[in-house]
């Protein structure tokens, strides 16, 4: 009995074998080669809705790569899957999402973190594993410093802080600023820096007149705005995320400051505007793109992800798109996949530092040696109807 089992059995996967359906079919060691793209997101933590933008652009873009029947690389097609790992938003969280993309997932290229909290301590670990990296959102300068491996799609807060100490000055007029900053994220405490040190090149020594900070997760901010208020400030400039921004305005107007309150790309979430409310109406901010008054690809991509998604995307999941467009070159540039990871990251990689010029949604880029963008700015002004209309633009000399 036993025998005669053994030869049904082995007819039967003859049988499939040399059937009209046996190019289907694949041994277990015939795999399909894909690349895998990793995603390092806070999908929880502070703040959830960079981590859902970042995952719905991503998706898009999939879907559009699925459509055209994969990746084309050296004439081949590959199929392209997503690991998305949550950050949580912590940087430690960070760390371990990119060492596990890296070195169990075998991801090709990473796309993210969004946060320079996250993306710089996560730009160590890709740059060690030499995988690629590209942050779509972290403005801070040590995101790719000294990291040859590590690439951005924004600009940087050297540029960005300038930018806003400039606007002021010609906006208004002032001569005396204020600013409120979290002394321990890398992202708000290092461009406080660069605009007060912009600033004060422009106004004077001493003309930040009060230079105030908190810790993460602090949400009672009335002692820091108290000094704020009595130090004759004309102005304050905050550079947080949407969270803590609703809190920070509205209680700087119940203690009476009524100066405006300027800020910068966090504000870009549409969540700023849901949890300020009318506090928010009439404030400025610097950022990446704006959605009201866009054409093109630009408005394209907001009208398809607001039909799919239900509301507009901000400045996190149009410069996630730019960023996987910016991978998707790389790894089509990048001659051919061998199937030897190391080989293939160090051709992406190489591929992605001789992209000079780049059509984005968030505008056009030209890279330095570094793998910085060198792109415009946006000013928004936030309308009496709460939506984010472009006021001007601002490009570096």
């Amino acid at each position: 009995m036993r025998k005669d089992l053994s030869f049904v059995v082995m007819i039967l996967v003859l049988g499939l074998v040399f059937s009209s359906n046996a190019w289907s079919f694949k041994w277990p060691w015939q795999k399909t080669k894909s690349i895998k793209i990793g995603i390092n997101a806070p999908i929880t933590g502070d703040i959830p809705k960079v981590g859902e933008g970042t995952k719905f652009a991503a998706q898009m873009w999939k879907a559009d790569i699925d459509k055209a029947g994969g990746l084309e690389v050296g004439g081949k097609k590959y199929p392209v899957e997503l690991v998305i790992e949550d950050n949580e938003s912590k940087a430690e969280s960070a760390v371990k999402a990119n060492t596990k993309m890296i070195t169990e997932d075998e991801v090709l290229v990473i796309v993210g973190p969004q946060s320079s909290k996250q993306a710089v301590p996560a730009g160590d670990v890709a740059n060690n594993y030499m995988t690629p990296m590209v942050s779509p959102w972290s403005t801070n300068p040590n995101t790719t410093k000294d990291r040859p491996y590590v690439f951005r799609g924004c600009f940087l807060d050297p540029f960005q802080g300038p930018v806003v100490a400039n606007f002021v000055k010609e906006e208004f007029g002032f001569t005396k600023a204020a600013v409120l900053y979290d002394v321990a994220s890398d992202y708000p405490k290092g461009l406080a820096e660069f605009f007060k040190k912009a600033w004060e090149e422009v106004n004077g020594a001493g003309s930040v007149v009060a230079y105030e900070s908190f810790t993460t997760k602090d949400v009672d901010f009335s002692a820091q705005l108290t000094v704020i208020k009595n130090s004759g400030a004309q102005f304050l400039f905050t550079p947080q995320y949407y969270n803590e921004v609703a809190l920070i305005v509205k209680q700087a107007h119940e203690l009476g400051f009524n100066g405006p309150v300027v800020g910068s790309d966090s504000w870009g979430s549409a969540e700023t505007v849901k949890l300020c409310g009318e506090d928010c109406y009439g404030q400025f901010f610097s950022t990446h793109y704006a959605a009201a008054g866009a054409t093109g690809a630009t408005k394209a991509f907001i009208d398809r992800y607001n039909k799919e998604h239900g509301y507009v995307p901000d400045d996190v999941g149009a410069l996630t798109w730019d960023a996987l467009r910016l991978a998707q070159t790389a790894i089509e540039n990048s001659g051919k996949i061998t199937g030897d990871l190391k080989k293939d990251r160090k051709a992406v990689r190489d591929a992605f530092a001789k992209i000079k010029n780049f059509d984005g949604i968030t505008g056009g880029m030209t890279f330095t040696e570094d793998g910085d963008p060198i792109k415009c700015a946006v000013i928004v002004k936030i309308s009496d109807k709460g939506e984010y209309e472009f006021y001007k633009s601002v490009c570096p000399n």
